[in-house]
C-alpha cells in the first residue's frame, strides 16, 4: 500500500549534493579536512564553499561578512545543491541577517542543517514557512568521542525524511516536565539556542510565538544568565503566548543543579505544558529535530509527533 502521509522534509537520497557553509565561527585545527570524506562515505557529494576556508577577519568569525552571506546566497540559489550544512556554530550568524536576501532564500525549500548560532538562520526559514533541521554539525560534533550515535541518527533520518505522524525522539522522565500544566500541546516548533533566540527579540526576524512550541537549549550559560534570558522572554510576553515549552540540554556549566533550579523557578510559573530532558542541544545526545513544522507534544508519553 502506498505511503499516504504528508512529506514534511523529503529524504536526501544518495548522490545528493550537500553544500557546506561556515556562516558563524571558524573550524578548529584539523576539523575541516575530514568533512569531505565523511560526506562521501555517506554517499553524498560534498561542496565546501569559500567561507569554510577563511580568512577570519575577527578570531570568532570564519570569514568576512560578505563572504559568509554570499555563500548562503550561492548555496540556496544553486539548483544543483540539494541541502545546506553548516560547518559549525559559534558566533556571527546574526551579523548577516540584514545582508541576506530573504526573498531569495525563501524561494527554495532545500534543507538547512545545523544548530547553536544557526538558530537565527532557522528563524528565517521558519518565518518563510520552510522546515529546517536542528542537528549535529561536522566541525562541532562528528568524529568526536561519544558523537557516533547522534551522527548515525542524523544520517538515518536524512535518508528517511520526515512525514506527518512521525515520532521524533523521546524524553526520559524529568522533574522539570512537571513544572508546567502537563498534558499535551500542539503548534509550530520554533527556537533553538536560548541566547540566540533572545537576541532576535525586538528585530524583524523574530518568529511568531503565538501558539508555538518553543524549544530551548544552551551551553556554558551560568545560572544568572539563564535567569536573565528567561526573564527577558517573560517580560517580552513570549512565555505567555507559546502553547508549550520543549527543554533540551543546558550543558557546560559548573553546577548543573543550579541551572536546573533556575529553570524550575521560571517554568513553574508557566501556564502551558513543559516537556524537559529532550535529547537535543550542545550536550550528548543531540538528536536531529525538525524546526518550522507543526508538532504535538505529549508530556506524559515524553514524545513529540510531527503534524
Amino acid at each position: 500500500m502506498a505511503e499516504d502521509r504528508h512529506i514534511l522534509i523529503p529524504p536526501l537520497r544518495r548522490g545528493a549534493t550537500i553544500a557546506v557553509v561556515a556562516p558563524a565561527g571558524p573550524p578548529k585545527p584539523g576539523r575541516l579536512e575530514p568533512v569531505e570524506g565523511w560526506l562521501r562515505e555517506r554517499g553524498y557529494v560534498p561542496r565546501l564553499l569559500p567561507s569554510c576556508f577563511g580568512p577570519p577577519p575577527l578570531d570568532f568569525l570564519a570569514a568576512p561578512d560578505a563572504v559568509r552571506a554570499a555563500d548562503l546566497h550561492a548555496a540556496f540559489g544553486d539548483d544543483s545543491v540539494d541541502a545546506v550544512l553548516a560547518l559549525r556554530g559559534g558566533s556571527g550568524c546574526i551579523r548577516l541577517l540584514d545582508r541576506l536576501n530573504v526573498a531569495r532564500l525563501a524561494c527554495t525549500r532545500k534543507l538547512l542543517i545545523g544548530y547553536s548560532d544557526l538558530t537565527v538562520l532557522h528563524a528565517l526559514r521558519t518565518n518563510a514557512g520552510i522546515a529546517s533541521l536542528h542537528a549535529p554539525m561536522p566541525a562541532s560534533d562528528w568524529g568526536l568521542p561519544g558523537s557516533e550515535p547522534d551522527t548515525e541518527a542524523l544520517f538515518d533520518a536524512l535518508a528517511r525524511g520526515w512525514r506527518t505522524s512521525d515520532v521524533v525522539g523521546h524524553a526520559e522522565p524529568h522533574p522539570l516536565s512537571h513544572s508546567g500544566q502537563g498534558g499535551s500541546a500542539q503548534g509550530r516548533l520554533i527556537g533553538g539556542n536560548l541566547a540566540m533566540f533572545c537576541a532576535l527579540l525586538g528585530t524583524p526576524f523574530m518568529p511568531d510565538v503565538d501558539g508555538a512550541l518553543l524549544f530551548i537549549e544552551d551551553i556554558s550559560e551560568e545560572p544568572y544568565r539563564v535567569d536573565r534570558m528567561l526573564s527577558q522572554l517573560r517580560l517580552a510576553g513570549v512565555l505567555d503566548h507559546i502553547a508549550g515549552l520543549l527543554v533540551g540540554s543546558f550543558s557546560g556549566v559548573e553546577s548543573q543543579d543550579a541551572v536546573q533550579a533556575v529553570l524550575a523557578d521560571h517554568l513553574s510559573r508557566l501556564r502551558c505544558p513543559v516537556l524537559a530532558g529532550w535529547p537535543a542541544g550542545h550536550g550528548q545526545p543531540n538528536r536531529p529535530l525538525p524546526l518550522g513544522v507543526m508538532a504535538r507534544m505529549d508530556v506524559e508519553a515524553g514524545q513529540l509527533t510531527l503534524g
